[in-house]
């Protein structure tokens, strides 16, 4: 129970929650951006 204490209660461990749950973040939107842009047909897109 110290680790969960320790990870809410001080600034190293709210600091590391908050950059994983960022990277997590980023994770989704960049998946979501690559696997868009992988569906679209480029050749729509050309005139």
């Amino acid at each position: 129970m110290k680790l969960m204490t320790d990870l809410f209660s001080t600034d190293y461990g709210l600091m590391s929650i908050i950059g994983i749950a960022f990277m997590m973040g980023m994770g989704v939107f960049f998946l979501r951006l690559f696997t868009g842009k992988m569906k679209h047909d480029p050749t729509v897109s050309r005139k």
